[in-house]
């Protein structure tokens, strides 16, 4: 196999298409039918209050998946500096990323046997975590790709269309999945029946079932393609002792040392970890909050209508990416962030006051426009940021340790306020502070870098 040079137009669609694998995952199972599949499991409940027993404690259902969501992001933020240490001192990168990639697609899989009973809860959960650890625990190898493979001028492009293509990618899997779940005679599945004739499950459920299947072949199938073209890594290869084993901490020690160096770059860290916190909360909880919040009248006006909204989100996301590119281009990457931040600030105090379908539409029109925009604009603008190094992986773990860190405490928070108040508009209300203080402190970023 030929090296591609840096910068070739090869090289950069090999990388964007990963987004195109991976990007299957967030809709599907984070954004959409797991979490109308998860709360269809509660129906049968008489309690007003969904509620589930594990791990010895009884909790309130969204609650639950908020939690062990915190906490696989928890065990990300730990485990990922280690790993890139690793990958850096040993220059592979990409067999780390496929490692990922494979424990995410196979926790996919895994999440068609979920149940809720006492007996299969912990294992299920396992499963979920194995998709949740496997999709975050890859992107800061994929992230950390970036200055490899793209010149400084192409970062915000190529960024932008590799968010592009995911959201392109996911949106047509989700619409087979949608279709498997609306119309399952079509593909020849049936309900689910007891040997007394009940039944145990609906056709509708067996679907969703499939659909988290396919979810992990296609992550593992198409992201061939990219592991294919992108270079094991940069540094030349060594073999792993234990004096490199927690190299990736002290590595992390040296970023920040390094970062009193680079005052720009740290001002917006302290920044980015404000406001991410508040938007990968909102989108890992969005339609649990849709579930459960907004009054849809039937099970399958609510099923239809949420993932409807998703697929709003998605392909709208894909016109926000490219307009926040441009707008970039043109007033400058702070500016730009501060104008997506007041936005979502707004989106805050709208989804608190929400009830009806139509109002819960116009806001994952309003999600999408600046979701894909904040995501790809503030991943170009830590790039641009970063001072001449070969040692991208390192400021890259950097990067993602204070984005799961920071959703781990928005998440903990979220789901606190969520389990102690019995309603989950009492958190998204609270994330408005998260913006705010984000958008104060990008006001602090200065233009040029500074010592």
């Amino acid at each position: 196999m030929a090296v591609l040079e840096k910068g070739s137009k090869k090289l950069l669609n090999a990388w964007a298409f990963y987004d195109w694998a991976n990007s299957v995952y967030t809709l599907t199972i984070a954004s959409s039918i797991f979490p109308i599949f998860y709360s269809a499991l509660f129906l049968k409940s008489t309690s007003e209050v969904k509620t589930v027993f594990a791990f010895g404690f009884e909790f309130k259902s969204t609650a639950l998946i908020t939690f062990v969501t915190a906490f696989t992001f928890l065990v990300v933020a730990i485990t990922s500096p280690i790993l890139s240490g690793i990958a850096d001192y040993v220059g592979n990168k990409k067999n780390f990323l496929k490692f990922f990639c494979y424990v995410g697609g196979a926790g996919c899989i895994g999440l068609y046997w979920f149940d809720i009973t006492p007996d299969k809860i912990h294992l299920s959960l396992l499963f979920y975590f194995m998709g949740l650890i496997g999709y975050w625990g890859s992107l800061v190898f994929y992230n950390s790709y970036l200055p490899d493979i793209a010149f400084s001028e192409q970062q915000d492009s190529i960024s932008a269309k590799g968010f592009s293509l995911g959201y392109l990618g996911s949106v047509l899997l989700l619409v087979l999945n949608l279709a498997m779940v609306m119309y399952p005679s079509t593909f020849f599945i049936a309900d689910k029946i007891s040997e007394n004739g009940e039944v145990i499950e609906s056709a509708a459920q067996v679907g969703m079932r499939y659909s988290f299947v396919l979810v992990g072949l296609w992550w593992i199938g198409f992201s061939q393609y990219s592991f294919y073209w992108l270079p094991k890594g940069t540094s030349s290869g060594h073999k792993v002792t234990r004096a490199i084993i927690f190299n990736g901490f002290k590595e992390l020690r040296l970023v920040w040392n390094d970062l009193n160096e680079n005052l720009r770059l740290k001002r917006y860290l302290h920044a980015f970890f404000v406001f991410s916190m508040a938007v990968q909360t909102i989108m890992l909880v969005a339609v649990y909050f849709g579930e459960e919040e907004i009054l849809w009248g039937d099970d399958d006006a609510k099923t239809f209508g949420l993932i409807g909204s998703i697929l709003i989100i998605q392909l709208v996301a894909i016109l926000g990416a490219f307009l926040t590119s441009i707008a970039s281009s043109k007033f400058g990457n702070i500016k730009t962030l501060i104008a997506v931040n007041i936005t979502w600030m707004g989106l805050c105090f709208y989804a608190y006051t929400m009830h009806t379908p139509t109002e819960f539409y116009i806001a994952a029109g309003l999600v999408g426009l600046v979701m894909g925009g904040i995501q790809a604009l503030a991943r170009s603008t830590y790039s641009k940021f970063l001072p001449e190094t070969e040692d991208t992986t390192s400021y890259f773990s950097f990067y993602d340790v204070a984005e799961k860190i920071g959703i781990v405490i928005g998440m903990v928070i979220f789901a606190f306020i969520d389990q102690l108040t019995g309603s989950m508009r009492n958190g998204i209300l609270f994330l408005f502070v998260f913006f705010l203080a984000g958008i104060i402190l990008l006001f602090r970023v200065p233009n040029e870098r500074i010592k």
